[in-house]
């Protein structure tokens, strides 16, 4: 039988089941508010930033009209250089470049000088006279020295009078060697060298020498001929200068005893021409100045300076310079009084 506590239990536990259910309702139902509370608030910071930033974005856009006007225009490079105040030198640099040019196209030929010494302010000599030389040939020197050639005193004089002669020498293959250094060791003493720094003294060198020659020549002294002389030559010195003395003022002279002569092709023979092919099927020369002595005026020696690195050279020393002045408008002057080995009374130079 149902006693009146158990049957109180078993109302009260029907009684409390929906309470636990009702508040599981009541607290479920709570998040969605929670959630949009929540997204309000979101919702209500990102306005407010974008506000925020369309406000900055016009007031920059405000600033910006504002201040268009002052902005610095795009400056063209006539613009910067005019700014700089280099326009002008600008064009002296374009003018220089046009006259190099055309100067280049010329050869530095006619009336295109660049003495190292002001004529205005120093008389240009005469003459450049450079006796070809060797490490073996001192006995040569000293008996040159002894007849035609002024030495000592006498030959700064002949220098006051506007003719400079020199011995003309390379170096040896084996630099500072005792061949160089008996060299250095005369002209110490006669001070009558020439001596090319750059060039190496050799048989087979002659026509490299001669570029060197008349290069050096021209930026040592400016003269009115510049004279090549081999060492086994006589000169009579007066009959020399009162040629060129005659002979000043004129440009573009190339003088000596013209000549010609057959082409050597064989290999091992003497005057041998590695060149050969390039003169034709008569193998012959053209007309050119004798080795022994030949002289080139002012403007021409200048060219061969200027141009020495292109200019082409064959075997020998006299058909290199002739095969250069064929290609400028030089003036042949072929005179007997030059030719050495002649038997005319009236030369200025004979066999030693």
């Amino acid at each position: 039988m149902e006693t009146l506590a158990s049957a109180m239990r078993r109302e009260n536990r029907r009684f409390k089941a929906p309470s636990s259910s009702a508040g599981a309702g009541v607290a479920s139902g709570r998040v969605p508010l929670v959630m949009a509370f929540l997204s309000c608030l979101a919702w209500l910071y990102v306005a407010g930033r974008l506000w925020q930033d369309a406000q900055t974005r016009a007031i920059l856009s405000g600033l910006l009209e504002k201040n268009s006007g002052n902005l610095p225009k795009v400056l063209s490079v006539e613009d910067k250089l005019r700014n700089l105040g280099c326009k002008e030198i600008g064009r002296k640099i374009v003018e220089a470049e046009m006259d190099l040019t055309k100067a280049k196209s010329e050869g530095y030929l006619w009336g295109n000088r660049t003495a190292a010494v002001d004529s205005e302010k120093k008389q240009q000599l005469l003459a450049v006279i450079g006796v070809y030389t060797g490490f073996g040939s001192r006995l040569k020197r000293n008996t040159f020295r002894g007849s035609w050639m002024p030495r000592g005193d006498a030959l700064k004089k002949l220098e006051e009078k506007g003719v400079v002669i020199r011995f003309v020498i390379g170096r040896s293959a084996n630099r500072g060697d005792t061949l160089d250094r008996n060299i250095d060791d005369e002209n110490r003493r006669t001070k009558d060298f020439l001596i090319l720094e750059s060039h190496e003294e050799a048989a087979e060198e002659l026509p490299s020498k001669a570029k060197f020659f008349f290069s050096a020549a021209v930026e040592a002294w400016d003269a009115e001929f510049y004279v090549k002389v081999e060492d086994n030559i006589n000169l009579d010195l007066a009959g020399l200068i009162e040629m060129l003395e005659g002979r000043r003022g004129n440009q573009g002279l190339y003088m000596g005893c013209m000549k010609s002569g057959v082409v050597v092709s064989e290999e091992g023979q003497q005057w041998y021409e590695p060149e050969w092919w390039k003169f034709g099927d008569s193998k012959t020369y053209f007309r050119h100045a004798s080795g022994s002595l030949f002289i080139l005026s002012n403007n021409l020696a200048r060219y061969i300076n200027i141009n020495s690195a292109s200019l082409q050279s064959y075997a020998h020393d006299d058909i290199s310079v002739g095969s250069w002045m064929m290609g400028v408008n030089a003036t042949y002057v072929d005179d007997d009084r030059l030719c050495c080995g002649s038997s005319r009374q009236e030369k200025v130079c004979s066999n030693a």
